[in-house]
């Protein structure tokens, strides 16, 4: 047959880069075309568009990386149909069996953890050590998922009418939950396995199926991710389908497809757009932040130091959660910066598979947009205590010191390894940076003063706040939310859990009130 067409991205050119994985993740790849193909009812499917869509391997000069199916929208409509008849098989599944299928899962994505390792690396240049962490962690999160939906899907609510003025006890009302359907599940880039998974796993214990929009960095990664669901005996076909493609070619029409009965997005401002286009279904979005730490005179600069670069540098910055803005008072500004310059030049730069600290960022794109950050803060008076150097997508540590409220790094998510300090001398000039900021996921307060600490987390326009440690998502049961542009509803397993799902009430009328006795 004639060659697929190809839309490409990075160079045109060059072989694609096979992470491997043996028998288990052979039915992804279409031998003929080198391209990866898309899960749909349980099988492996090449798009009948004809036409593949390429990665970029960040951390090669954007070469192109993997290939994979751009799916039409008749392929849409056919994963929404399957998923809802999965579901519908599913639903009736008890939650002991749908908990033990999710163990199985878990166990085969420790089984076959390496290729997907591997494929982080690839994709979307994650340290090797990293990449092994978030699959090996995808696994506890189904773990956990099974074991706490088994107990909290079990309880539901008896309610007796005599509580409310003027009623007998003559109606009583079982209430309890149910699942909501098809879930879209959009990750991001940045954690295309594990924020799949987060989503993915609360859905299926409650008793939902799931269509999955990978990302177009991190596809091959997520395609993964979903053999492991897949490959699951006693899993109905359909329950996890995965639909490739550009997000510009089938994002829209998916979250605005009748077959959405719930939609969980992680990623950039482009959530604003998919909230706006939702229909009337319950939507969990996380988005970007602007996480402020506020180190006050009488922290441990020993301990802030360390937590400003772990929580600005690891991945490159590029996450969520990372230390976005450094607040330092006045009194300890420069034993801080001269604290954390130190940590920074410490930090290694290079390659993921080399295991580096510091490695490229997703795209060339995403390169230029940092440097822009820095040269407009640079231009107004704000002073570099590390050395600008970047080559392609590679950007060294940055340590932006004297940044005012004038300059865009200030306010805007570089999504880089660019840490900016302000100095501040006054507790309201420090949150003017986290409460004025359009964004409000986390942030971190440090200081020995329990009391202070907790008057300024309460006045911190945030989702969390994180007392004498850096931003973090994690461990995975934690609630996660952000208010402002940073997002709707609340993540983490419990409450993912809980939004997945409905209440029903059956309401049983007596002949007569009746009232029980021991």
């Amino acid at each position: 047959g004639a060659p697929p067409r190809v839309m490409g991205s990075g160079s045109e050119g060059g072989a694609a880069l096979q992470p491997g994985g043996g028998d288990f993740y052979a039915p992804l790849l279409n031998p003929d075309t080198g391209a990866y193909r898309f899960l749909i009812d349980g099988e492996w499917r090449d798009s009948a568009s004809g036409a593949v869509v390429h990665n970029a391997n960040p951390s090669k000069g954007n070469a192109r990386c993997f290939g994979f199916q751009a799916c039409t929208k008749d392929e849409v409509d056919a994963a929404y149909a399957g998923a809802k008849a999965a579901q519908r098989e599913w639903g009736q599944v008890p939650l002991h069996r749908r908990a033990s299928i999710l163990h199985a899962a878990a166990e085969l994505m420790r089984a076959h953890h390496a290729p997907i390792a591997d494929a982080l690396v690839k994709e979307i240049a994650k340290p090797r050590k990293d990449a092994t962490t978030e699959a090996k962690r995808s696994a506890d999160l189904i773990d956990y998922a099974a074991e706490e939906g088994s107990r909290s899907l079990a309880k539901g609510d008896m309610i007796t009418s005599d509580s409310f003025p003027g009623s007998d006890r003559d109606k009583l009302c079982m209430a309890h939950k149910v699942p909501l359907g098809v879930v879209l599940c959009i990750p991001p880039f940045n954690y295309p396995v594990n924020l799949a998974v987060s989503k993915i796993a609360p859905a299926l214990i409650a008793g939902n199926a799931c269509v999955v929009k990978p990302p177009t960095q991190g596809c091959v990664s997520a395609l993964m991710m979903a053999q492991c669901f897949n490959n699951v005996p006693g899993m109905p076909k359909g329950l996890v389908q995965c639909v490739t493609g550009r997000g510009a070619d089938i994002g829209d029409y998916m979250v605005e497809h009748p077959g959405a009965n719930c939609i969980s997005f992680t990623g950039g401002d482009t959530g604003l757009s998919v909230s706006r286009k939702a229909r009337m279904v319950p939507v969990q979005m996380e988005l970007g932040g602007k996480d402020a730490c506020i180190v006050f005179p009488d922290a441990d600069l020993d301990l802030a130091a360390t937590a400003i670069v772990k929580g600005g540098f690891s991945y490159s910055g590029q996450r969520c959660t990372a230390v976005k803005i450094v607040v330092a008072f006045n009194e300890i500004a420069d034993d801080l910066v001269a604290k954390v310059e130190e940590k920074v030049r410490r930090l290694t730069v290079g390659a993921p598979e080399d295991d580096a600290q510091i490695t490229a960022v997703v795209s060339a794109k995403s390169a230029d947009f940092i440097q822009g950050l820095v040269e407009d803060a640079v231009a107004k008076g704000a002073t570099m205590r590390t050395e600008w150097r970047r080559d392609q997508n590679l950007v060294w540590p940055a340590l932006v010191d004297d940044v005012t409220d004038d300059m865009r790094l200030c306010w805007e998510e570089p999504f880089g390894p660019v840490v900016p300090i302000v100095r501040v001398s006054t507790e309201d000039d420090a949150l003017r940076y986290v409460n004025e900021s359009k964004y409000g996921l986390q942030g971190c307060v440090f200081t020995r003063d329990i009391d202070r600490a907790i008057r300024v987390a309460d006045r911190m326009e945030t989702g969390t706040v994180q007392i004498n440690g850096p931003p973090a998502r994690g461990p995975d049961h934690f609630p996660f939310q952000g208010v402002k542009d940073s997002g709707i509803g609340s993540q983490g397993i419990v409450n993912s859990i809980e939004m997945m799902t409905k209440v029903k009430s059956t309401v049983i009328n007596l002949a007569k009130p009746s009232y029980a006795m021991a």
